[in-house]
């Protein structure tokens, strides 16, 4: 289990205490998912957050009209959840799967939270991640899909992601800018 890896990346966010450390790892555990295992399913009351040391994820919903939109991906040193799900108590309304074999540290979202009355700078870690990821991340992304043109968010997702390219299939890219394949093969060439 790569828990150094882990924590370098929590204190990243937030200089957490080695007592806060030992605490947390206690409640991780390693787990691999194959290529197209489902980490989280639609309707689950999901309760584990996981931490991707390797591997590739996306958050996927499906529409009325039974098409699949990728609305994220969850590269290496990222951690994934259905975290709405799991704060309001209800079945998470999107999948998580992996693109590629994905190992990941998992940990229950319960537990963890329940440290926080013994470990204060846990829960300061935890506002400054989801104030970023949540909050500060997610706005300009969502302003974006409503504003900006397929081959502008083409543009930034090349900016966003620039290492993710080369591991994605055209559809789930495609997916994710939320046109059809044809329409990012016409952007694609549109940009050259």
């Amino acid at each position: 289990m790569d828990s150094d890896l882990f924590f370098n990346k929590i204190r990243t966010y937030y200089p957490i205490s080695e007592q806060a450390e030992i605490a947390w790892k206690r409640l991780l555990h390693e787990r691999k998912y194959k290529k197209h295992e489902n980490l989280i399913e639609i309707g689950q009351h999901p309760k584990k957050v996981s931490f991707v040391v390797k591997g590739l994820l996306s958050q996927n919903y499906i529409t009325e009209q039974g098409d699949e939109i990728i609305k994220y991906f969850f590269p290496e040193q990222r951690m994934v959840a259905s975290l709405g799900a799991m704060l309001a108590g209800k079945p998470s309304v999107f999948y998580i799967t992996a693109i590629e074999d994905t190992t990941v540290l998992e940990y229950d979202f319960f537990e963890f939270r329940s440290l926080f009355n013994d470990f204060p700078d846990l829960a300061l870690f935890y506002i400054t991640y989801n104030d970023l990821h949540w909050i500060i991340e997610k706005e300009p992304l969502e302003i974006s899909f409503r504003t900006k043109t397929s081959a502008k968010r083409y543009d930034d997702f090349l900016k966003k992601y620039p290492d993710l390219v080369k591991r994605l299939k055209k559809h789930h890219i495609a997916s994710y800018l939320g046109i059809t394949p044809t329409q990012l093969s016409r952007v694609f060439l549109a940009t050259k």
